[in-house]
């Protein structure tokens, strides 16, 4: 098999949860290297939003837990800039609670927007992909370290882990890579509502000693796009949250 080349600029990239933390910090790293970049997010400000970053971002707002409006939002990219490159799969949905306690329409929707979601984004950027495309998927911590509350976010997660390693090893005779970036504990909306108390206690587990920011798993996200003899890797950028636990 030939090596795939990383395509050459501007690479398109199809990036979701991009309103916001680590999905936006990862469509303004893809901008600053002169790609383009589709910004998708359930918000209707997304495309006013993704207006305002330059005219290689677009903004699209579709719901990945709905096949059809991932399928047209890949269809619309591929229509206007020729096909996709890159796909990060980065929208996320936090519903916690104790196992016996949570809703089990908390856990239906965890695991529409976690696990269901990029699998329907993968299925519809697939027919614009090419050799050398790249998929990043972004997991979390909890996916492979048990934290109480959190069955729904974790098994989520786990199950993104799995489904990642699988499309690695059958995309792979296409050129095709997937791997799986994970972070730490990384101040974003979806982090901000835990108690002083629990954030210093989760910090105190870090080698590192502080909380990451968006921009250090952007930074991951992107290499890991690039890095052309790299898939079904799992690449931890949790400062060394994982050893500690």
């Amino acid at each position: 098999m030939d090596r795939p080349a990383f395509p050459p600029l501007p690479r398109r990239w199809v990036v979701t949860g991009a309103s916001r933390g680590i999905g936006r910090a990862i469509a303004e790293r893809a901008l600053a290297a002169g790609d383009r970049v589709c910004l998708v997010a359930r918000s209707d400000s997304i495309a006013a939003e993704a207006l305002a970053l330059g005219d290689r971002a677009m903004g699209i707002a579709a719901d990945v837990s709905d096949p059809s409006q991932v399928q047209n939002c890949c269809a619309r990219v591929a229509a206007e800039w020729g096909g996709i490159d890159v796909l990060v799969n980065s929208a996320g949905l936090h519903r916690g609670g104790r196992v016996e306690s949570f809703a089990i329409e908390d856990w239906d929707a965890t695991l529409a927007t976690n696990l269901s979601g990029p699998l329907h984004v993968v299925r519809s950027a697939l027919p614009h992909m090419g050799k050398g495309g790249s998929i990043v998927n972004v997991g979390a911590v909890v996916g492979f370290r048990g934290f109480s509350g959190d069955s729904c976010y974790g098994a989520s997660k786990a199950g993104l882990a799995g489904l990642t390693n699988v499309l690695a090893a059958e995309l792979a005779r296409r050129g095709i890579r997937v791997n799986l970036v994970v972070p730490g504990f990384v101040m974003t909306e979806m982090t901000s509502g835990i108690s002083k108390k629990a954030r210093e206690a989760i910090v105190a587990k870090v080698p590192l000693g502080r909380m990451g920011e968006a921009e250090e798993i952007a930074e991951a996200c992107f290499w890991v796009a690039g890095s052309t003899y790299m898939t079904g890797s799992t690449v931890f950028t949790d400062g060394g949250l994982m050893c500690g636990l």
